[in-house]
């Protein structure tokens, strides 16, 4: 059975915890390289262009919109719980079978003791880490900087250690709220990416407050006014030209001072104990449920 989630050009912290997560949870020897079964776990990777001749075995899953959704009554599709109530809607599945994001599987992972608290931190969406200056913005904010492309276990580790978790990227806040590590979500600043952070929250009970999205370079506010993704060789190339300098840097020094009130004055977000202990508990029992049933 192959492990099976999205990868691009660089590391990205949500879908790299497949790597991290599934060695530690599955028995040795569960994941192979045989793709005629694909164990499909975190991510918004329930998509329409997986082989007709491979069985999908889905764990925690959701739907992202980025294709149409999949066909699940074809007959090869396998699911043993989805993200969210809006992913088992768009999938025509039973609504029991929406718990949260496989994520929340980290509490039943032995991690490193607790590190020490280091204060608020920030952790963009993976794409805003090359459209914008955040690392430069956070430096200047006095927040911890997050950079999604670092490795998970360390990523982990210093969320556990914020005091909050200001972030751009869902599974930085599916984690702090599994961590328990109290989040401030703020709208991601492509449009497209914001339908499964409504999905995941309903999982856990939560009413998101977004803080708006704030622009850190001429790139980002391009993207986040037009809604492209900011990606083509005139955008790319007059945005950054050196002639907008100034601007580049007006734009960093407002983002800098708005992520530093965010951090201070938004309210965090945290579901309660209660529900990410039930829910922790049913996916771990579901996970069990299949590894049982293959072995």
């Amino acid at each position: 059975m192959k492990l099976t989630f999205y990868r691009g050009p660089e590391p990205n912290f949500g879908d790299e915890l497949n790597v991290f997560m599934w060695d530690r949870l599955l028995p040795q020897g569960f994941l192979d390289d045989d793709d005629s079964d694909l164990f499909v776990g975190v991510g918004s990777i329930l998509w329409d262009s997986y082989s007709p001749r491979s069985t999908k075995h889905v764990m925690g899953s959701g739907y992202g919109g980025y294709t149409p959704p999949p066909d699940m009554s074809d007959g090869t599709w396998q699911v043993a719980w989805v993200r969210g109530p809006l992913t088992a809607q768009k999938m025509g599945l039973d609504p029991s079978l929406a718990i949260t994001d496989a994520a929340v599987l980290l509490r039943a992972i032995d991690l490193p003791p607790q590190p020490a608290s280091s204060g608020p931190a920030f952790m963009p969406h993976f794409e805003s880490v090359a459209r914008g200056n955040w690392e430069q913005v956070c430096d200047m904010a006095g927040i911890t900087y997050l950079d999604p492309r670092r490795d998970p276990l360390e990523l982990i580790s210093m969320i556990r250690a914020a005091s909050v978790l200001v972030t751009e990227a869902m599974h930085g806040a599916i984690v702090a709220d599994a961590m328990r590590t109290p989040f401030i979500p703020v709208t991601p600043t492509h449009r497209s990416h914001r339908y499964k952070w409504e999905d995941w929250a309903r999982s856990v009970n939560l009413t998101l407050r977004p803080v708006p999205t704030m622009s850190s370079s001429l790139l980002e506010g391009y993207v986040n006014l037009t809604g492209m993704e900011g990606q083509g060789k005139r955008s790319t190339t007059v945005l950054k030209s050196p002639v907008l300098k100034p601007a580049q840097a007006l734009l960093t020094r407002n983002a800098a001072r708005k992520l530093r009130q965010i951090a201070q004055t938004a309210e965090p977000h945290l579901s309660s104990d209660t529900v990410i202990s039930s829910l922790t508990d049913r996916s771990l029992d579901a996970l069990n449920r299949f590894v049982a049933s293959r072995t």
